[in-house]
């Protein structure tokens, strides 16, 4: 890791660079946020395929289950959102085929992880549950027309005001014993588990209820709630569908063959994987980029938002980088290869979204908790409704038993379980819709609760792009000379200053020829011969020791220092020509950015920078910063952020992503910018700015905040409708169809409610470029059939 000198650095030093540090990342680590256990990555194990994971309550079974085999339940790692259980290294070892067998005691089955028919595997299990679940309804609904013609539609009506007294035909209860069957068809066997291990849970619930209204009599109520809770599991099953395929979306936004060059001049296509690193391939105009790399030839307009989310197209030229998944919207491109296909900006994005859902929130594992304590107590509270009344006052046994039924099918968690992940994954697929990648569940609720929050200069406050602010001639020089001399000097040098000088000479139309014998002194500047005569340029320092600092206006030579900007002095042997104040622009919109996250409640907003203190105070006090801490090594950073930490319930850290990776693995959580690349924004902090928008910041907390109020939301409606029909129930009132129906609706309008998050919007974003990373999760997952 280097700290590189910026505009504001006291000494205008060309080529020197400081120290080289070795560093931790900061990636991925769920451990920093209070209360979230780390989710180590599915390679780190042997992954299974688990056909029937589709929510919290097979995560419970298996950990349940196969868990105490391992050595715990801690050795084990899920992803639901790919129906991959991850059986990690320190796991007691155990064959693949003992832990087939323990998977199939539950009802579900497992095979070794294989990618390319994992896919394949989940959408047999999802028609599978389609058919069967449409074979339940077709038989409900055609018992309940038997039911119409038999009857009438007053004695129709009357099933579902009254608790079935009337006696059924054979061929009506045989229509109805078909919809049960296929209904809790797929659910039997982990009701069987669940029963076999003493340890309830909604399976089991509901197939007691089917069981127990059946013994009673009730068939049309036993067929509604095997029915009913089939469609409840398909859609399940379903929202993680589209969760699963928003990931298998992206996959399309790169091209599948790449047009490479050929030494001989011809071109051909080839498939991308197959193409190596260094080569040269063709991109026309309105094509998608295969392959991350330089451009070596041509000029083109990209529209990045596929990667970004930026909307306006960006301009390409030799030297500058593509990502694959991008669109080059005009011009012929040349690009030289720098990743494998495997190893594109576009494929570790696809990667992190498709493991993201394994780092849980800490809502969602409260949610999990909860589940496994409430089902028991439903389970006794059931028993002891049908049991009490008739005992102590009175009441019949089969009014009571009945109710009980209907507790057990209200009780059920499905809508309260489904909820959270499917919020959570909307929550993902809009911010990254909005540019902002994050890398799990446990961070789309971090932001939310910010206390404080911790930035660097260069790069994120500033635009880490120096530009010369203002030409000061002395004598009989004019603005000409001075930037002619500079120029000169500075003509082969490719440092941030240098390329700020030589960018004002072109500006103002300065032609500018290379010096001769140009040579860097280190720590002070430059020198050269320009026309025969010795010329030098540097800090006023270097000034000083070639006995001019005396002519250097003391006025002048303040006013730039209290400003914060840097002074570099330019001359010859007879004298100073004249000097050069730059400046490292202050981003246009840090001054609001900062107002906005104060209103946001951020207690402390603090920057740490290895700049000097002077232009450090000089950037805070312009856009509003709480506390400045300078000249800090990354080593020194690390310790604010431990004070912070010991001050703060939730710290964040903004940075580059590279210098500033200690300090962001010591904070609760890290957001890195992408100056730097969207490689080292993707691979070093827990959250992503895939361009350096930091109004994105405040975004970011705002979305956190609507995330969490929806899924407070979801728990609000599931467990107050719960209650209502629990106190429907304790007074008679309830009936099982009316619950099952209650329980489905609450499912949707929970569901329904989570997708709200996909609208996410903000108007200091723009997020009209559409197509991208969010907007394929979106129309690949959440809005569209399989």
């Amino acid at each position: 890791m280097v700290r590189s000198n910026t505009a504001q650095d006291e000494d205008h030093n060309a080529h020197d660079h400081s120290d080289h540090l070795s560093v931790g990342s900061a990636c991925c680590d769920a451990e920093k946020v209070p209360g979230i256990p780390s989710a180590p990555p599915p390679e780190h194990g042997r992954s299974f395929q688990v056909s029937g994971l589709d929510c919290a309550e097979e995560v419970s079974i298996l950990s349940k289950v196969v868990g105490p085999k391992l050595g715990g339940a801690e050795h084990l790692a899920f992803d639901v959102i790919n129906g991959r259980m991850t059986v990690l290294d320190s796991a007691e070892q155990i064959s693949d085929s003992q832990i087939t067998e323990l998977v199939a005691s539950t009802g579900m089955t497992a095979r070794p992880w294989n990618a390319d028919n994992a896919s394949a595997d989940q959408a047999a299990h999802l028609a599978k549950q389609k058919w069967f679940t449409f074979l339940s309804g077709g038989f409900w609904a055609v018992a309940f027309g038997y039911h119409i013609v038999e009857t009438g539609l007053s004695g129709a009506l009357g099933l579902f005001s009254g608790h079935g007294e009337a006696a059924m035909p054979i061929p009506e209860v045989a229509l109805f014993g078909f919809a049960i069957l296929f209904g809790v068809w797929l659910v039997a066997p982990k009701a069987w588990s669940s029963a076999r291990r003493l340890s309830p849970d909604m399976n089991l619930l509901m197939v007691v209820a089917v069981v127990g209204a059946i013994g009673l009599g009730e068939y049309f109520e036993a067929a509604t709630v095997a029915f009913f809770f089939s469609l409840s599991l398909y859609l399940e099953s379903w929202s993680v569908g589209r969760a699963r395929n928003a990931v298998s979306a992206l996959l399309d936004l790169a091209p599948p063959t790449a047009r490479v060059l050929n030494d001989d001049g011809s071109d051909a296509d080839i498939p991308a994987a197959e193409v190596a690193v260094g080569t040269q391939f063709i991109v026309r105009g309105g094509d998608r980029i295969p392959l991350d790399g330089e451009v070596t030839d041509g000029t083109g307009a990209v529209d990045q938002a596929p990667i970004t989310g930026e909307s306006a197209l960006v301009p390409k030229e030799k030297g500058d980088d593509v990502y694959a998944g991008t669109i080059n919207g005009e011009g012929t491109l040349t690009v030289r290869a720098t990743k494998a296909a495997s190893d594109t900006v576009l494929s570790k994005i696809i990667r992190m979204v498709g493991d993201a859902h394994s780092k849980r929130a800490e809502v969602e594992q409260w949610v999990a908790k909860f589940a496994r304590i409430y089902t028991p107590i439903v389970m006794a509270l059931a028993i002891a409704i049908a049991v009490l009344p008739p005992l102590f006052l009175g009441g019949e046994w089969n009014y009571w038993f009945y109710n009980a039924l209907v507790l057990l099918v209200i009780a059920c968690p499905c809508a309260l379980v489904i909820s959270t992940p499917v919020s959570i994954v909307a929550a993902l697929a809009a911010s990254a819709r909005a540019g902002v990648l994050i890398k799990g569940g446990a961070y789309v609720e971090a932001p939310g609760r910010t206390t404080a929050l911790a930035m660097d200069k260069t790069g994120t406050i500033t635009m880490g792009e120096p530009e010369v602010a203002a030409v000061y001639p002395l004598g009989d020089a004019s603005e000409v000379d001075l930037l002619t001399l500079a120029g000169a000097l500075e003509a082969r040098s490719s440092h941030p200053l240098a390329r700020a000088i030589l960018g004002k000479a072109e500006r103002d139309g300065v032609a500018v020829k290379a010096a001769d014998d140009t040579r860097t002194v280190p720590g002070r500047g430059l020198e050269g011969r320009v026309g025969g005569r010795t010329v030098w340029l540097g800090s006023d320092r270097f000034a000083e020791e070639k006995g001019f600092g005396s002519t250097l206006p003391s006025d002048l030579r303040d006013r730039i220092e209290e400003a914060g900007n840097t002074l570099v002095a330019v001359g010859d042997e007879n004298g100073v020509t004249g000097l050069l104040e730059l400046r490292d622009r202050i981003r246009p919109d840090a001054k609001g950015v900062i107002a906005q996250l104060h209103a946001q409640g951020v207690k402390k907003i603090i920057m740490l920078t290895g700049d000097n203190e002077r232009t450090a105070l000089a950037v805070a006090a312009e856009v509003g910063i709480d506390e400045v801490r300078a000249e800090l090594l990354p080593e020194d950073k690390v310790v604010a952020i431990e004070e912070l930490v010991s001050q703060y319930d939730m710290v964040a850290m903004i940075g580059d992503g590279v210098n500033d990776a200690p300090a962001m693995a010591r904070a609760h959580y890290g957001i890195a910018m992408g100056a730097v690349g969207s490689d080292a924004a993707i691979e070093t902090a827990d959250i992503a700015l895939m361009t350096d928008d930091i109004s994105k910041v405040p975004w970011l907390i705002g979305h956190s905040r609507r995330t969490m109020s929806i899924i407070r939301q979801n728990i609000g409606i599931s467990l107050a409708t719960k209650a209502v029909f629990v106190g429907l129930t304790a007074f008679g009132m309830a009936t099982m169809w009316g619950a099952i129906a209650a329980d489905v609706g609450v499912s949707l309008l929970v569901v329904a409610n989570a997708l709200r998050l996909l609208q996410a919007r903000d108007a200091r974003i723009d997020l009209s470029g559409g197509d991208g990373v969010g907007e394929q999760l979106a129309k690949g997952a959440l809005l569209k059939g399989h």
